[in-house]
């Protein structure tokens, strides 16, 4: 595992690093912050220029065949503006709480009446965005067959297959991506094969079970290791979707609900730098952080710029290097 982990490092290793974060309005808004101005924050003085934004299914049709595309339309107009560049979620499971985000009017319906609605939706948001300047890739459903989290109960992989053909269908120029969970054993050896993989890395959680934070053993080359052994086999290279950049809370709470001293207890400043170096060291070489809207709500609501400053730091090293 150690040998192919060095070979993977290796072969990257001239790469650029392409470093980013998530944005979701919905999640802003839900920490007391204003969506449009967190993410101008985030280009104009943290100086993010790679985004992975997300398309949810209920708040972009909330009334069957009505598309509301008004609040991801002026997501990709800033980005836009500021020459940034948009990895896109697609699909009914995409990140963040409730992970599935199924409109009202869809979810009494059996899986043969929604599926269809479904991939109607994704293929109008892939026609109206796939000529977008800012517009790199796309995400295609999140964690799909991770089954311990979120609300979700269809693992169909008939249906991802379907939703694939969807989006190469409407555009065939963009990369689609699949992510695997954490830390998730097996090898992606099943159908759709996508143009590339993507991760989720987690270091440091709260365990139900135990009442304590834990965190993963594993070294940084583990991951190079997973990236390696699935390059030998499939061809494929790998992104980092997820790198934690939040603090975990403990089980039940809402971030709100959180004292900033029990969120310190698993994610601060110093772990943010910590993580963004174990995220170069897997090989990887592009990478987004999670979550770019906690970091301004530390800095805004909590009035604790360390968090920011960090990223601040990060981000213009990057710079500098590149």
């Amino acid at each position: 595992m150690y040998g192919i982990a060095r070979w993977y490092i290796s072969t990257q290793a001239d790469k650029p690093l392409v470093l980013g974060t998530s944005f979701i309005p919905a999640y802003a808004e839900s920490l007391g912050l204003d969506p449009q101005e967190t993410m101008d924050a985030l280009i104009k003085d943290v100086g993010v220029k790679h985004f992975r934004l997300v398309s949810y299914w209920d708040q972009l049709e909330p009334q069957q065949g009505t598309y509301d595309f008004s609040q991801l339309d002026w997501q990709f107009k800033k980005a836009e503006d500021a020459n940034a560049k948009v990895t896109l979620s697609l699909g009914l499971r995409q990140p963040r709480w409730p992970e599935c985000h199924m409109p009202a009017w869809a979810a009494s319906r059996q899986q043969a009446e929604w599926q269809p609605q479904l991939e109607k939706f994704i293929a109008a948001t892939v026609d109206r965005y796939k000529n977008s300047p800012a517009l790199a890739s796309y995400q295609l459903e999140n964690e799909y067959f991770l089954k311990g989290f979120g609300t979700c109960t269809n693992w169909d992989r008939s249906r991802l297959e379907s939703e694939y053909g969807v989006v190469k269908r409407h555009d065939q120029r963009h990369t689609v991506i699949i992510s695997r969970s954490n830390n998730a054993i097996g090898w992606p050896v099943g159908s759709p094969r996508p143009d590339e993989f993507g991760i989720s890395i987690y270091k440091r959680i709260w365990s139900p079970i135990t009442r304590k934070y834990f965190e993963y053993p594993f070294p940084a080359w583990y991951y190079g290791f997973v990236a390696g052994w699935q390059k030998i086999f499939t061809g494929k290279d790998m992104v980092v979707h997820e790198l934690q950049a939040e603090a975990w809370t403990p089980h039940g709470q809402t971030m709100a609900e959180t004292s900033l001293e029990e969120q310190n207890k698993s994610f601060d400043a110093a772990r943010f730098r910590s993580r963004v170096e174990y995220g170069k060291a897997t090989g990887m070489r592009e990478i987004y952080l999670w979550s770019g809207e906690y970091w301004y709500y530390r800095k805004t609501i909590l009035h604790d710029n360390t968090m920011w400053d960090a990223a601040k730091e990060t981000f213009d090293t990057q710079r500098c290097i590149q």
